[in-house]
């Protein structure tokens, strides 16, 4: 996710809570969509949806700190 921003990523990782709270969330929710498509964990199409549209938010807002960080 933003290999243009992988410095920046590192860096706010380490000195911004919020971020670092952010970018962890979008992680686990990846991880929960995959398992749920993989059938690993059981959820619905709907359950699916619903958190890719989570992580899609969370995704924003990353981007949104990433592009205040770096100007």
């Amino acid at each position: 996710m933003f290999p243009e921003y992988r410095d920046l990523i590192t860096k706010l990782k380490t000195t911004d809570h919020h971020f670092t709270r952010l970018f962890d969330k979008h992680n686990e929710l990846d991880q929960q969509i995959k398992n749920m498509e993989d059938h690993v964990t059981p959820g619905t199409p709907e359950e699916i949806e619903n958190l890719k549209k989570e992580k899609l938010h969370l995704k924003d807002q990353l981007y949104t700190i990433l592009k205040k960080a770096s100007a």
